[in-house]
């Protein structure tokens, strides 16, 4: 099966002004990169010739007055956009190669020349709304491609968000459109304030937004619980003719932001379930885009593990685990019944 990678030496040139140190940074995505080309992943993976997005197709998303500002910041030496989101020398030109590079993947899936891809790219996109940069991203590479599959013929796209953080810009750029079903897991209450179980989409769309906020400590039984009796079920229903993921890797029980205790193993487990869905469902088109994760370990393992997924093979343990709280355990059952109510899944 052929397996599409994307990756780009500009990524790493995206950082803050003045080397401002901030957990966004270089190293996350070389971990990456270092552990897929130790391991020849990537040699036997197709990769995918660099490409920018236009501004047309980041504008499907967003307002003009997102580029403008992003533009801004870059004409005066860099700054901030708010506390957390940097423009640096080179973002502007990263953050358009990464929604370039989750188009060309979403390409290569959709006119059968990859089965699947994986796109290593930074800045991170989930947390930009249809008229704001912020939570780490520019552009919302994932929702740029979403947009640009409807534009050419599919008529279902899903979205699964398996970072740590409710992607809130995804969720509300399409919150009213019922032909884009978004899935989410994430630690809450926590940043960005957004993505509770009563969030389900709006007119039309009422139901295809689909929450799952876990609480702190949660652990590997509370992620696969939360996939197998909402996520799962909720893809059957949908059928949906692709699959994006925006694929965040902060849930680790490593990471220095993370709040739910999920091991290498759990994250892996999850991916299986959702490989296993899209195979069924839409013939394997597939694309898992890098959102957050924040520890070069975990990082590498769990690209390497989707990786060797994506190739049809065994993925490597990783002998860490996550603990998870057993004292939050009716408080999970509760979550996911909610959000099986919610999603009309009962």
């Amino acid at each position: 099966m052929t397996v599409a990678f994307s990756t780009d030496q500009l990524y790493l040139s995206h950082q803050p002004p003045g080397d401002f140190p901030h957990p966004e940074r270089p190293a996350r995505l070389a971990a990456i990169v270092e552990r897929l080309e130790a391991t020849g992943l990537i040699a036997r993976m197709e990769r995918l010739p660099d490409r920018d997005a236009s501004d047309e197709e980041l504008l499907a998303v967003h307002d003009r007055g997102v580029l403008e500002t992003v533009e801004a910041r870059h004409a005066v030496g860099g700054g901030w956009i708010d506390a957390d989101t940097f423009i640096g020398e080179s973002s502007p030109a990263a953050a358009g190669r990464a929604a370039g590079a989750t188009l060309a993947a979403t390409g290569a899936v959709l006119d059968g020349s990859a089965r699947s891809a994986f796109v290593a790219a930074r800045p991170p996109g989930h947390h930009a709304t249809r008229d704001r940069s912020m939570g780490f991203c520019l552009y919302n590479q994932v929702a740029v491609a979403a947009a640009d599959a409807l534009a050419s013929g599919i008529e279902r796209v899903a979205v699964v968000d398996w970072d740590l953080h409710h992607g809130n810009g995804t969720q509300a750029i399409f919150d009213a459109d019922p032909r884009v079903l978004y899935v989410s897991t994430h630690a809450y209450p926590y940043y960005p304030g957004t993505g509770a179980v009563a969030e389900r989409g709006s007119g039309e769309a009422a139901g295809t937004k689909i929450n799952i906020p876990l609480p702190h400590g949660a652990g590997d039984r509370a992620f696969l619980a939360a996939y197998r009796q909402v996520a799962l079920p909720a893809l059957e229903a949908f059928e949906p003719e692709l699959v994006l993921v925006s694929c965040g890797w902060d849930s680790h029980a490593r990471d220095p932001l993370g709040a739910l205790a999920v091991s290498t193993e759990g994250y892996t487990a999850v991916a299986k379930f959702i490989l296993a869905a899209a195979e069924r469902l839409c013939g394997g088109r597939l694309v898992a885009v890098l959102e957050g994760g924040y520890d070069e370990h975990a990082l590498a393992c769990c690209a390497q593990a989707l990786c060797e997924l994506l190739l049809g093979e065994e993925p490597t343990p990783d002998p860490e685990q996550g603990a998870g709280r057993p004292e939050l355990v009716s408080e999970i059952d509760a979550v996911i019944a909610a959000a099986r109510a919610a999603a009309c899944l009962d």
